[in-house]
């Protein structure tokens, strides 16, 4: 049958998951995908790029909720339609999941008319915005985007910061978004009683400082260089104009928004229940992460990030993190070269215990 869309199921119980594909393929309009975990299913979705995914959220190896993390940050899956299948009817867990990006939820039973009809509504919706975009702005390859931001950076003004130079304080009111050009740049939170909590760490490539433009607020933390850097500003009412100009551009801004704000929810989390040994792992494969690393697909890696770096986005003292790193040499997890950090695999750095 011409047109047929194809649809991954992940889900770990073999009842559901066959009885939901048997449903799927009787129909006749769709190709089917399964998974038992959630591991599994980021593989299949990177590899085959369904037209929609059914996933249940409590699953060993990887659960629901993380499934969706994981597919929301890389290009080629993160617009893919994604619905729920979960026994978990409480509200919280419904709102969760749609603050994450979920397009549906489905409590389970479920019956096959409820099933079809949320089918067929997610995928008429994707096709009616696919629809609605303009080609010419829209659908800017990613190549067309990295050419667009890098004339508009070549355009604006390069600073030299010397190592824990203050790029913004706190209740200023922005007016440049900036790029790293060279260097790492740490923003945080400041106490009275001395307390400092990081809110990001900022890497050659990576931008900043766009949320308080984007949201039309004041700054309400610091940034400062970690290391003598390389800062690009870039003015304002230039980035405003290009992104009023090209949606594509505002897409990816509010993307890396969205971003940004689930990571500090789950460094939050991570400062409540996680061990020290854990949050320094996870700061790891987050340096990673905003390497341009594609972590499902990649296990082993090099990363450019100080003892300082580190410490900010773990929340714990540099001699801490230096103790942590020698554990992790000891354990064959990484090794140094060069003043850089290799990793030799992501999956036991995500591994490690709470």
């Amino acid at each position: 049958m011409k047109n047929k869309k194809t649809i991954l199921i992940i889900e770990d119980n073999i009842d559901i998951r066959e009885g939901t594909s048997e449903i799927l393929e009787l129909t006749g309009r769709y190709d089917v995908i399964t998974a038992e975990n959630g591991r599994i299913g980021v593989d299949l979705a990177t590899r085959h790029i369904p037209d929609l995914i059914l996933c249940d959220i409590m699953m060993p190896e990887l659960d629901g909720y993380g499934v969706l993390f994981m597919l929301s940050k890389i290009e080629s899956t993160a617009k893919i339609p994604f619905i729920f299948l979960t026994a978990k009817a409480e509200r919280a867990d419904m709102r969760k999941a749609m603050e994450m990006g979920a397009d549906d939820y489905l409590t389970k039973p479920f019956d096959d008319v409820e099933l079809m009809n949320a089918i067929d509504v997610r995928l008429k919706r994707h096709e009616q915005l696919a629809a609605e975009a303009a080609p010419e702005d829209l659908n800017l390859s990613a190549a067309e985007q990295v050419l667009l931001l890098h004339e508009l950076i070549a355009n604006s003004r390069v600073k030299t910061v010397k190592k824990k130079q203050a790029i913004y304080e706190k209740d200023d009111s922005p007016t440049y978004i900036y790029y790293v050009k060279s260097g790492q740049v740490r923003s945080f939170k400041s106490y009275k009683d001395g307390r400092e909590l990081s809110t990001g760490i900022f890497i050659q490539g990576n931008y900043f400082g766009y949320a308080s433009i984007l949201l039309n607020e004041n700054y309400e933390d610091y940034a400062e260089a970690v290391e003598p850097s390389e800062i690009v500003l870039i003015p304002k009412d230039s980035f405003l104009e290009l992104l009023w100009k090209k949606p594509a551009i505002a897409s990816k801004f509010i993307k890396l928004l969205s971003s940004d704000i689930r990571e500090k929810e789950e460094q939050l989390l991570g400062f409540a229940y996680h061990s020290v040994r854990k949050r320094v792992a996870n700061a790891l494969i987050s340096v990673a992460e905003k390497s341009g690393v594609n972590i499902s697909q990649i296990d082993e890696c090099i990363i450019d990030i100080t003892r300082d770096g580190l410490a900010s986005i773990a929340g714990t003292a540099n001699e801490t993190v230096s103790r942590m790193l020698s554990d992790f040499k000891e354990e064959r997890l990484i090794s140094k070269e060069k003043g850089k950090i290799y990793i030799h695999s992501i999956k036991n750095l995500r591994d490690i215990k709470q």
